[in-house]
Parts: structure tokens; sequence; C-alpha cells
């Protein structure tokens, strides 16, 4: 959960901030207004519209400025700084969100409840179709709170509220706000808008962004290079939007259209022609002369095109007995061309639509709860050279129930999922359905006014996807030879998630602990590796994922704040011969953040230190351990009546070089260097 308080805002430089920490308490703190106590934030991702104090497992939610100085130009970096969170980075175009070590499809991404139908989940060098920079709130469900949306989600939800349909008529009639920024590792040039108009029970949105960014600068030291080659990102995306509002809910349409040009780094060259005979890779020799210029080919491009339609409405008191009616509708025409040496090599589609319905029934005998529906069709094709996976139909269909129940210092919660999946291949392999159930239980004490020890109990089914199933041939961008397993079955966790938080006072925190033990975790096994080429076939093996995380964060007076942040996951196979870790887990996490807030100016110091990984899997490298200091500033003002904001982050700023322990290409694309971004956003 996010714990800042309104003082949690950044400085214009390090010598103010050092001068205001020297004088503490004295002529700036009598001159400073009392801060005031913050209200819980409606989560939107919780079937029950709980605010974040009431849930019971960690939430964490990025709005208003905090959003706007943590947004970067993907989903992953934006929250991966957030305790429990990390990305998956390939190069500067796509970057998924990990959550306690978990990523691609037990992390679930969502626009506003309906599910982002991209193919990230296929690979990690496709990037995800959400824009933080139009995002209104982020939203991040841990653990069991994410049960209504899939008992895939074993990792988390990520909920992306924004603006495209309007819920309300503006008061004024119009509505909305331009942003332009930039930065100077990658060169970046960004601007952004959203426009919202109305009268009588119509209401329009207009939105708008485009991207153009470099190749970044990597940190001092790099044997690389300064820079990493092929790591520009270009980004346009427009959105319409129309809705009919009345005084009982709304109902509204909109359209959405995204293009992304960018590269992808430490594309492997020379193992095209390797071959696999049983569990063993051949790979042929080449001729001094022959690898020079297999190097000298160009970094693949991926240019992503995706059309999207979205559906939302919401309806009070729609029946007898029921409170309020929800319904959530996609439809994703999305496509992307992997480019080399100026020729489209491989085409990834997916054609998906997915709807949601859910309906909030009255109080019965002191429970309230949400019943819902929710199906989707996929259809995903790859041709060309990379087409590793031959074309499917997945779809799906589940059913779900959510009710809680509260008594003095007391909230019940308990979740019922059951889901239906069946997959129809385009090949000789034979189709596949599967069914699962997912229950929790959870409850939160208010033991102490302003204090809450939560505890959830979870056993979520996850179902194979159709890549674990059928995968068969070379994925370049991560030099694996992939083997899908058409015998998986459904992996099933069970969760225990325990937190304790204080959400008023001076001083608040959140702290968690949790440990999930995946029965027949599936997973890409390692049988053979030559020259940087891995043959992996999926399997299934127990394993148990055990970690901590949180944030204390100390309001010293009127103007300063301090945070102190952290967080641990460790994840291994548990039982049979050789228990090993699992690939790509993250490192441990420690932190420090001082803030402070004065008339206009707020500012943000940061330090945190990335610890070594070196429980690494087979075939996996440790990855050495870093330091990182942030600084960012903000000053908003009036012109007349127009408000304005400026601000400023300065990232990295002993331009350390850092490897991404979760990256497939950590060593051919480290984190970005010193970094200065500055931008301006007029809301009016």
């Amino acid at each position: 959960m996010n714990t800042n308080t309104p003082s949690a805002r950044p400085l214009p430089c390090p010598l103010a901030l050092s001068l205001l920490l020297a004088w503490g308490s004295t002529p700036f703190a009598a001159a400073a207004a009392e801060t005031a106590e913050l209200p819980a934030v409606t989560v939107s991702a919780s079937a029950l519209a709980l605010g974040s104090d009431a849930m019971s497992t960690p939430v964490t939610v990025l709005a208003g400025e905090d959003l706007v100085l943590r947004r970067d130009a993907t989903l992953g970096e934006t929250l991966a700084r957030e305790p429990g969170i990390n990305a998956s980075p390939f190069g500067a175009g796509a970057s998924r969100p990990v959550i306690r070590g978990m990523d691609t499809a037990r992390v679930k991404l969502l626009s506003d409840g309906s599910e982002i139908m991209d193919a990230s989940t296929v690979s990690p060098d496709h990037a995800t179709v959400a824009e933080p920079m139009l995002a209104e709130q982020i939203e991040v469900l841990r653990g069991p709170s994410a049960l209504a949306y899939g008992g895939e989600a074993i990792g988390g939800v990520v909920n992306v509220l924004d603006r495209k349909i309007p819920m309300a008529v503006p008061t004024r009639g119009v509505e909305g706000s331009i942003e332009l920024r930039g930065n100077t590792a990658a060169r970046e040039a960004a601007g952004a808008f959203e426009l919202t108009a109305g009268s009588g029970n119509f209401a329009v949105h207009a939105e708008g962004l485009k991207r153009d960014a470099r190749d970044y600068r990597v940190g001092d030291g790099w044997t690389g290079g300064r820079r990493v080659d092929g790591s520009f990102n270009e980004t346009e995306t427009g959105s319409l939007g129309m809705s009919w509002v009345g005084a009982r809910g709304y109902l509204g349409l909109a359209y959405t259209h995204q293009r992304n040009d960018y590269g992808l780094p430490g594309h492997a060259h020379g193992i095209e022609e390797c071959s696999v005979a049983g569990n063993a890779l051949a790979c042929p020799e080449h001729e001094e002369g022959e690898e020079e210029h297999e190097e000298e080919g160009g970094v693949p491009v991926v240019k992503l095109d995706s059309e999207r339609w979205d559906l939302r409405g919401e309806y009070l008191e729609p029946l007898a007995g029921f409170t309020r009616l929800r319904v959530r509708a996609s439809h994703t025409d999305y496509r992307h061309h992997e480019v080399e040496d100026g020729a489209i090599a491989t085409t990834f589609r997916n054609r998906a639509h997915d709807s949601r319905i859910e309906l909030e029934h009255a109080p019965l005998a002191g429970w309230r709860g949400v019943l819902g529906l929710q199906g989707s069709r996929r259809d995903f094709r790859a041709t060309g050279e990379e087409a590793y996976v031959p074309p499917t139909l997945t779809r799906r269909n589940a059913a779900f129930l959510v009710e809680e129940y509260t008594t003095g210092d007391w909230r019940f919660e308990a979740g019922v999922r059951r889901e239906w999946q069946a997959i129809d291949v385009d090949a000789a392999a034979r189709d596949r359905s599967h069914d699962g159930s997912s229950v929790s239980l959870g409850t939160v004490w208010n033991f102490v006014p302003g204090y809450a020890l939560g505890l959830s109990l979870l056993r979520a089914q996850r179902l194979p996807t159709a890549e674990e199933l059928y995968a068969d041939g070379l994925h370049l961008a991560t030099a694996t030879f992939e083997r899908g397993n058409a015998d998986l079955k459904a992996e099933t966790s069970h969760n225990i998630d325990l937190s304790l938080r204080k959400t008023a006072g001076d001083t608040r925190f959140s702290i968690g602990a949790y440990r999930n033990r995946v029965s027949d975790f599936i997973h890409a096994r390692t049988l053979d590796a030559v020259e940087g080429l891995q043959l992996v076939e999926y399997a299934q093996r127990d394993a148990v994922f055990t970690g901590v995380e949180g944030q204390i964060h100390q309001r010293l007076n009127a103007i300063f704040g301090a945070t102190l942040f952290g967080d641990y996951v460790h994840a291994r196979f548990d039982g049979g011969a050789g228990d090993r870790d699992l690939p790509r887990i993250p490192a441990h996490r420690v932190g420090l953040r001082a803030d402070a807030r004065w008339q206009g100016w707020s500012g943000e110091l940061e330090w945190y230190r990335v610890g070594r990984q070196d429980r690494v899997a087979d075939f996996e490298s440790d990855t050495p351990g870093y330091s990182i200091v942030n600084l960012s500033a903000s000053y908003t003002g009036r012109f007349g009546a127009q408000p304005w904001q400026v601000y400023m982050k300065a990232g990295n700023l002993g331009d350390e070089l850092a490897f991404s322990h979760t990256s497939f290409i950590k060593n051919a694309a480290p984190l970005m260097g010193r970094n200065l971004t500055l931008g301006v956003r007029v809301p009016f």
C-alpha cells in the first residue's frame, strides 16, 4: 500500500533539501500549514470497491502527483520502485511488472477491470499496450486480492485506470490537461493531452500521446560502450470515447489505436542454424569471417499496431435486491512485425475479446457481495522465421462470488471462482481443455484505531497457456529453443499472506510477509546449452515462494518526512533430488527516502541498494548489486486562475552501472545511467 502523505513530494535541488533538513522544524515548520490526514483511496480493482486500508493484503495505489513523478515509458518501469514489485526490462520498449518474483501469465494486466489482450505474456520482448502517461491511477493487488480476476493471477493484478470513457459530465463543460516532457539519457521527447467535454447527459473524451526516444545511455564502466544499441522507443497512441451519463449510472464506448516501434537489443546472431537431436543441441561451427559478418547484422525492430474497443457501464439498483450492475467488455486486434535487415521476419497476431459482468447484491444477514461472470476468446497466430508457437484458439469462461461481513473491529472476506478453458490448436498436437477452482478467505482486524492486522489464505489454480502446451521452435529474443508439453495440468497455489498496517498519524507503515507453495509449478526446464542457446522444455515441479515487503513513513514535522522501504523474495523448487533456485528472481532491496513540502514546492531524495543475486538457476549467472540515488522536485503555481506544474527527475545520479537480474538480456542491456527528466503539466 502507498503510505506517502501529502508531505511526500519532491524538492528543487540537493542543496535546498540539505538546508531544509538542517533547519528542521524552526522557521519553515512554523510557516507551514498542518498536513491533513489522507483518506483511504478506493481500489477500483477490488470486487467490493474497498478502500485501500480495508484490504486484507497489501495494495499499491499510484495517483496524483506521485503517479506523475513515477511514470515512465513502460508499465514495468513505472512500478519498479514499489516494494514487492520489479520489472522485466527488454531494452526500452518492453517491460512488464514482476510481483513477488512472478511475471508473465501469473501477473494479470487490466484496463479499468478489463483484461489487456496483447502478446506480452508470450515473450518478454513483447510490449504491453498500457500507456502510463495517460493513466489516471494505477493499482496493484497482490496475492489473494486478485482472485476475482482469475486463478492464473497468483502473483497479482495491475489495474490501469484511465479517462477514455467518461463516467460523469464535466461541471464546467470542458476539462483536461496537457503535458510535455523530455529526458537526457534517451534524448526523449514526449507529449500527451486529454480532453473531456459534455452537456446534458452526454460526454465525449479525446486523448493522445507521442513519444520519440533514442538509444539510451547506461552507467559508467560498461564494456559495451555508452549506449545500448537498439534501445530506442517510438510510440503514438490516440483514443476517442463517449458516454451517456444519467442519475443512476453511465454507459460508454471508446476506440484506442496504438503504434509502437522499438528495438530488440541483445539479439543473438549465429544461432539460427542450430538444430535439435533428442535432448541435445547441435550448432555448426563458423569461420572467423562468417562470425564477424553475423555480428554486423542490424538490431531487429518491432513494429506494433493495436486497435482496441472498450465498453464500460455501471447502473445503480438495476434489480430488486441488487445495488449495482457493472459491465466491462473489450475487443482487441493486435499485431506486430519483427523486422530484420529491413524485411519482416516474424509476425505475431492476436485477435481477442473479453467480457465481464458483476452484480452487487444488497446486504443479506450482514453479508455484502458481488457475483460475476467472465468470458474471453483469444485467437493467436505467429507466422515467419520465429513462429515457434502454432496457431491456437483459447476460450475461457468463469463464474465467481466474493462476499464480506463486518462486525465490530473485524472484517471477513470470502471468495470462490470456477474456470473452464478449451484450447484448439492448428497442428498435429491434440486439443486440450482444463478447469480449475480457486477459494480465498481473509480477515482484517482493526485492533486499535489506525492499526490493521490482515490475514489471507488462498488456494488457486492456474491453467496452462497455449505457449506452454504447444511451443516448438527457436525463440531468438530469449536465445532459447522451446518445447511445449501437451500433458501439462493446472498448477495449484497455496498462499498465506500476513500484513500489519498503520494508516493514521505521524508514523505510518505497511509490512507484509507471505509464503506461496505452488504444486506442479510450470517452468521452462533447461535440457542443454550450446553457445548461449538453451534447449528448454516446459515441465512441472513443486515450488515455494517466500518473502517480505514493506515501508515505514515517518512525518518529522509539517514539512519533512522520511521513508524506509525494502523487499525480499526467495523462490526454490521443493522436493525431489537437487533442489534448485528459480531463474530471474529479484535480489533483495532496501532504501531510504527523504521528502519535503513547503508552499508550492515539493521534493524527494531517494537512495536504495539492490543486493547481489547469487541464488541462481542452472545455466544462469550471478548479478552484482548496485546502489541508486534519485532526486525529484516539482513546483505547482497559478497564472491567474489557471494552475500549472513543472517537475524535474534526476535518476541514477551516481551514474551507476546496474544490471537487472529479472531481464533475459541483462548483460546486453544494462539499466539506464544518469538521466535528467524535465516536464510541465497544465490541467484545465
